[in-house]
Order: structure tokens, then C-alpha cells, then sequence
């Protein structure tokens, strides 16, 4: 088998310091290596310095798919924290979609030898990295999900990860660093007695907003948000609306409630979570030239 591993840091290759837990060099990668079928060929790519998750960004997922361009027909393991790893789960899911690439994300909630989840997890990605067929997946609390749609449902226990069933992503032209990372895009919530002036202000800031709405897709009935809406998108700002709840979606027309979304030009995210419907804004407002990733 020949296996890249991209190290970007998170629990698993953390240890205990005087001031809690920090990266430990080398701890993932002797993990791995001692847990390899012989004749592995692999090659190593650490993040100096290692990331907390919380510091990853559109930056990083180029970073991560700049890597893979750069070793072509390897699988890949990616090591990373937990926090964000919804959002780079969907973002390389969509951007990795027809590139025949296979790439496992492994984390935890313990790091290595501290009697948790962290082996249990390792173990898991190195059986997923030896099977066959492309796309991106995670390793975690015994199961291997589809990383298109995950979520985080729980902020300590090992199967903190539920995958949320997501549209195919579209194959694109692939580029190693696709995300602009000069676009500037964010995820807003609606909620009962939301300033209208707020809305406007964050939107002005945006190049683009997915809107967390309720329900199957309604939001309140006040003129001032609904006018901030239409304007935002007027001047070209792209809104996604996807739904606060877990499950279920968006439904358009079911409910009078939520005309008014979608007349404002706000569009349908139907069953994408979050971190889906961002990354495929993000991807679409992108201007790359391509270069193929073998």
C-alpha cells in the first residue's frame, strides 16, 4: 500500500504538560508506523506548527489538497482535531468528488497512550485505508462515516459523530488550492428577536451567508429582516438556507411562513448541514485555474 499521512495535530497526537495538553511530536507517526502492514510505503507530512483544529481554515484545506497533489496515487490518512472536523470533512468531500482519491480522517477525543479512543481509531483507519474505492471518510468511536455531512453531536463521548445523509457532490474542475481564501463567508442563525440591523450589518461584511432557518424552512414574519434579505442578495451576496434541525431539511412551499425567504432570493440548502452548504458556497465563489489531482 502506498499511504500518505497529513499530521494537521488535534487530541490524538496531543500528551499531558504542565499546562494541560499539547502537541507531541512524533506520537502520531510512530502510532501509525507501528500499526502498518510491512511493505507499506509512506510518506509523512506534518504541519509545523501542528494546528489545533479551531485554527483551521480554508488555508488549511488547501494546504491538505496541495499535499495530496503533490503525491499522487497515495491513500491518504489526515489526522485532526475534532472541533472543526465537520467542515473539513465537507469541504474536501466536495472538493476531492471525482478525483478518484481515497481519504480517511482519523481523531479523538483521548489522545494516544492514555487509555481512550485515540488506538481504537488509528486501527480502524488503517483497515478503511486498505480498501478500495474513492472518497472521504472518518474513523472515529467504531464506526467509518461518510465525511460529506457530518455533525457533532457530543463534546466527549468517542462517538461524537453522527453522517447526515448529503446530495452527491458535484465534480469540479480539480484544482490542489480551490478555496479563495480571500472570499468572506460565514454561517448566521436566525432567532426570535433578531435586530434586523444586525442581520444587515453581518451581511454587508459577506461575500456570501448560509442562514440557519427554522424548521423545513420559515423564518419570522418582520419587514426589516426580510428586506435585509433581498437586499444582500440583490448586490450578488449568495444566501444558502439550510435548517436548524438536525434532520428533515428544507421543504419550500410547505408552510406560508417561509415564502418570504425564498422571495428575497435566499436559496434552498434542502438537506445540506452547515458545514456542507459552506463549503459548496465557498467552491462556487472560488475563481482557480485547474490542475489535476492524480
Amino acid at each position: 500500500m502506498k499511504l500518505l499521512l497529513i499530521h494537521t495535530g488535534g487530541t490524538i497526537g496531543m500528551a499531558p504538560g504542565p499546562d494541560g495538553l499539547h502537541p507531541a511530536p512524533g506520537l502520531v507517526e510512530a502510532a501509525l508506523a507501528a500499526r502498518l502492514p510491512g511493505g507499506t510505503d509512506l510518506v509523512a507530512e506534518v504541519f509545523a506548527p501542528l494546528r489545533d483544529s479551531a485554527d483551521v481554515s480554508p488555508a488549511e484545506w488547501n494546504r491538505i489538497l496541495t499535499l495530496m497533489a503533490d503525491h499522487p496515487g497515495r491513500a491518504v490518512l489526515l489526522t485532526h482535531g475534532t472541533d472543526t472536523l465537520a467542515y473539513t470533512g465537507a469541504a474536501l468531500d466536495q472538493a476531492l468528488a471525482g478525483s478518484g482519491r481515497r481519504l480517511v480522517i482519523c481523531g479523538a477525543m483521548v489522545p494516544l497512550g492514555m487509555g481512550g479512543d485515540a488506538e481504537a481509531n488509528l486501527d480502524l483507519a488503517v483497515a478503511a485505508l486498505a480498501e478500495q474505492g474513492a472518497g472521504v471518510f472518518l474513523a472515529l468511536g467504531g464506526a467509518l462515516l461518510p465525511a460529506g455531512g457530518l455533525a457533532k453531536i457530543d463534546s466527549h463521548a468517542p462517538d461524537a459523530f453522527t453522517a447526515l445523509p448529503q446530495p452527491a457532490p458535484v465534480p469540479r474542475a480539480p484544482h490542489p488550492a480551490p478555496f479563495d481564501e480571500n472570499k468572506r463567508l460565514a454561517i448566521l442563525s436566525l432567532s426570535p428577536g433578531l435586530p434586523a440591523a444586525m442581520l444587515e450589518a453581518a451581511l454587508e461584511a459577506l461575500d456570501a451567508a448560509v442562514l440557519r432557518v427554522f424548521g423545513a424552512g420559515t423564518m419570522m414574519s418582520d419587514p426589516a429582516i426580510v428586506a435585509a434579505l433581498a437586499r444582500a442578495t440583490a448586490r450578488g451576496c449568495r444566501i444558502r438556507a439550510v435548517s436548524q434541525c438536525l434532520r428533515g431539511g428544507l421543504e419550500p412551499g410547505a408552510y406560508a411562513a417561509g415564502a418570504a425567504l425564498w422571495s428575497a432570493g435566499v436559496e434552498n440548502g434542502g438537506l445540506e448541514t452547515a458545514e456542507a452548504a459552506l463549503a459548496r458556497l465557498w467552491l462556487d465563489l472560488s475563481d482557480r485555474a485547474p490542475r489535476t489531482i492524480a
